[in-house]
This record gives structure tokens, C-alpha cells and sequence, in this order.
């Protein structure tokens, strides 16, 4: 069973991080959740602490999805169950409900609604971050404890207003990208577009900040998913806004999984 981080009582509320990342990038918003959901921060396969996908089985979305779903079948969770996901892991549960085992969703900055592959900056963007991270680890911790330069080295992959990130969560960031075992792999096997969700009929919610600078606007299509979904262009938002505006994001997340409560 995939690593977890779990909190609070209620109704079950699944998290997936994006791509190089863990649990921890859902930190800010947890507290604002658990009062009122049970909340199941998950490490995706490859990263964290979860060990990635057994030899011969390549990280797709569709396999990630299937350790995703044996996680929860281990865990003797009442299927479908609400899910949120940023990036890699709001492809992820726009993915599960494709499968109905999602409830609703809530997808912040998603993958895969490219129409042939994501933005070419994108693997550049996260193989030059990755280099600087397991090259001179010292000198990025060292960067992380001033917020200039937090602004400088963290809002492009991952808001801008990253300088208000905590010194531990932004070092915790990038430790955790460094450390990943299947991020290159996970980003070549994640580059096909998200299969046409337009049958989904469980509610959906997807929000692109007005500043995410990863996955701008001529890299997501409305056409990709049902006419009932909910679109979203938070102001001030970035590609992982979860620092950024932690009440915000909290907030679309228990709208967005609200229906039938």
C-alpha cells in the first residue's frame, strides 16, 4: 500500500501531489480540511516514501491509477470516494472518475489536457530544478532560507508568491524532488493526453491559476472533460497554490466535494 499521511474524521477526502513532489505539498491545507473530512494524503508511487512500481510496470496514469485503487481497496475504503489532486495528481482523479471510482473531484492545475503532449518548457523547467537539487543540495537548502530567492528559484514551478512559503516546507520541496526514484520516468509515461472524459457524470471541478506558468492557458481544452464541469481561474494562483492561498484552496476543495453530503 502506497505511503499515507492521515487526519481529522469524516468522510474520506483523498490528495495527490504533483509530479517530484510528496504528501508534505498538501501540508497547508490539511488542517483547514481535517476538522470535518478524514484526510488521506497519499505519496504517489516513486515518490515520498512509497517505493515506485514494481519492475516491468511502467508509471502511466492508468497504472498509477491502479496502485492508487489497490491502496484504497487496502484500506477497506467505501468506493467511489472524493478525491483531489494537483498537476500529476488532478490527471490522476480526473482519471479515477473516468473509472467511477471517484465521487467528485477537485483538480488543481491538471495534467494531460494538452492535446498531443505538454508544453515543451515543462521537462526543462523540472530537469534544470531536479539538477540544481541533487547537484548542489547545500547551496538550495542555503538559498531556501531567504524569500527572494525563494521567489526567484520556486515561482515558475510552483506559484508565484512562493516567498511566503515556511523555510522548512520550501526545503522539504525541494529535498523531496531531488529524492524522487521515477520522476523522469513518470514524466515520459504521463505525456498523452487525459482520454476523453466527456461521459464523466460525477461532479468536477478544475481550477488553472491566472499565473500558473507550468500549464498555461493553450495547454488545457474544456473538451477534454464533461459539459457540467466547473471551471475555475483563481487570481494569484499558481501552478501549486497550495502555499499561496492555503484558505482558498481548502475552500475549492470542500466546495467541490460537497455534493451529496
Amino acid at each position: 500500500m502506497w505511503y499515507k499521511r492521515e487526519t481529522g474524521s469524516g468522510r474520506p477526502l483523498i490528495l495527490l501531489h504533483g509530479l517530484g513532489m510528496s504528501h508534505a505539498a498538501w501540508n497547508p491545507v490539511t488542517p483547514l480540511l481535517s476538522p470535518a473530512r478524514r484526510v488521506i494524503a497519499f505519496d504517489i508511487a516513486g515518490f515520498g516514501r512509497t517505493p515506485p512500481l514494481v519492475d516491468g510496470i511502467v508509471p502511466t496514469v492508468a497504472n498509477l491509477v491502479d496502485g492508487l485503487e489497490q491502496s484504497i481497496q487496502a484500506m477497506e475504503l467505501e468506493r467511489p470516494v472524493d478525491i483531489a489532486g494537483n498537476s500529476l495528481g488532478g490527471y490522476m482523479a480526473l482519471e479515477a472518475a473516468r473509472r467511477g471510482l471517484a465521487r467528485t473531484v477537485v483538480a488543481i492545475s491538471p495534467a494531460g489536457l494538452w492535446r498531443a503532449h505538454p508544453p515543451p518548457h515543462v521537462k526543462h523547467v523540472i530537469a534544470s530544478m531536479r539538477l540544481m537539487s541533487k547537484t548542489f543540495p547545500r547551496v538550495v537548502r542555503g538559498a531556501m532560507r531567504f524569500a527572494l530567492l525563494r521567489e526567484l528559484l520556486l515561482s515558475v514551478p510552483l506559484s508565484a508568491g512562493s516567498r511566503r512559503m515556511p523555510v522548512s516546507d520550501a526545503r522539504r520541496a525541494v529535498a523531496d524532488l531531488a529524492a524522487s526514484r521515477a520522476c523522469e520516468a513518470t514524466f515520459e509515461h504521463t505525456r498523452a493526453p487525459f482520454s476523453c472524459g466527456c461521459h464523466i457524470t460525477v461532479p468536477i471541478t478544475v481550477a488553472f491559476g491566472e499565473r500558473d506558468w507550468i500549464l498555461p492557458k493553450g495547454s488545457w481544452h474544456r473538451d477534454r472533460l464533461p459539459a457540467h464541469t466547473r471551471w475555475l481561474e483563481p487570481p494569484g494562483w499558481g501552478h501549486v497554490p497550495m502555499w499561496v492561498d492555503p484558505v482558498g484552496v481548502a475552500q475549492l476543495i470542500i466546495d467541490g466535494t460537497s455534493h451529496g453530503m
